[in-house]
């Protein structure tokens, strides 16, 4: 399905004076969550859409693959092979990291009280990878770290943290107002609403991120959020960018 924004949404949609470079089209990806089956239905989408695309085409995906939908691991499978699937593999790809990833980390790392990450998406994700949750938590370190295949922890620890593209920044949850974009937390670029949500400043750039969900993408003039809450709603979201145009595609 292709959507179209206009400003008939009223306040949730602004002007975006931006730009992609030259002859590039840009997909990218709203929070997955876990959901394989919308992630498979929008790469679909995203192929079809993309037999009219320039010959640079571009596609982020911008964190939280993991958690709360029941198949984390066939979501981070299925973008750990899209370089060798056509047409993907004549794509270029830039998977970022999102709160989610960092929680699973922070887990597998010791973290003693997961208590918040596993009521929050956390326990579907080791229960898709055959880890026994009622344990303690250093039994349930010890299953995850058996379960959870190697490839699969190196591809998220490898996850950026965010990507440039023209007049466009894409981070899983935005950046923090006043600072250079060089200069950006990392905590911010996963974790930040508030600050970042309420500002009207000019960031130098268009930010793209999820992270904070609505029920349609939120357009504004310095920013453009794409969390449609997928693995609750079933609405996976994707903008596509190419030079001055914005549009989306979703499930």
């Amino acid at each position: 399905m292709i959507n179209s924004l206009s400003q008939s949404h009223g306040p949730l949609v602004d002007s975006v004076p931006a730009r992609t470079p030259a002859q590039t089209r840009i997909y990218a990806i709203g929070d997955i969550h876990g959901r394989l089956d919308l992630l498979d239905e929008l790469l679909h989408n995203i192929a079809h859409d993309a037999t009219s695309a320039p010959k640079r085409r571009v596609l982020v995906t911008l964190g939280d693959l993991i958690d709360r939908g029941a198949d984390s691991p066939g979501v981070v499978e299925r973008l750990m092979n899209l370089r060798t699937e056509p047409p993907f593999d004549d794509f270029e790809l830039h998977f970022l990291k999102g709160n989610h990833e960092q929680l699973l980390e922070q887990f597998l790392a010791g973290d003693d009280n997961p208590s918040n990450w596993l009521q929050n998406g956390g326990m579907e994700t080791l229960l898709s990878y055959g880890v026994e949750t009622g344990t303690n938590p250093r039994t349930m370190h010890a299953t995850a770290h058996e379960r959870i295949p190697q490839n699969h922890l190196n591809f998220i620890g490898g996850l950026a943290l965010s990507h440039r593209e023209g007049d466009y920044l894409f981070a899983h949850a935005g950046i923090r107002p006043g600072i250079a974009l060089e200069r950006q937390a990392a905590d911010d670029l996963m974790w930040i609403r508030g600050t970042f949500l309420e500002s009207n400043a000019d960031f130098g750039c268009v930010v793209v991120h999820g992270h904070t969900p609505l029920p349609i993408p939120e357009v504004r003039a310095n920013r453009i959020g794409i969390d449609t809450k997928a693995w609750m709603s079933g609405t996976l979201t994707c903008v596509v960018l190419e030079d001055v145009s914005l549009r989306f595609l979703s499930t």
